[in-house]
């Protein structure tokens, strides 16, 4: 492995992790109410346009790092989706019920 690889696999290994702890808070409580479909979605597609080049290139650092990252943010999109449409998507959501439903 050339130091190009290294610093390659080095830098996948740390900006995908990072994204980890994010991702399973957000399986683990199901609240996406802090996240922006907006920016997920574009973020989303932008992962799978890198992992696209990544592919094109046969640049392994570029397809693990973002194959897994993909897989991450498309599993917390998806999830942003389907909560919001269940009508379940965290804290704000509870409160900006109770919000509106009258008082007694």
């Amino acid at each position: 492995m050339n130091t190009q690889d290294l610093i390659g696999y080095v830098a996948a290994a740390l900006t995908t992790l990072s994204f980890v702890p994010q991702a399973l808070l957000t399986m683990r409580t199901r609240d996406v109410s802090g996240i922006s479909l907006g920016m997920y979605s574009a973020f989303t597609a932008g992962v799978a346009l890198w992992l696209a080049y990544g592919v094109v290139r046969d640049d392994w650092p570029i397809i693990i790092a973002n194959g897994v990252t993909l897989a991450l943010a498309a599993t917390i999109l998806v999830m942003k989706i389907a909560l919001e449409r269940a009508g379940a998507a965290g804290p704000r959501h509870e409160a900006q019920k109770r919000k509106d439903t009258p008082s007694e």
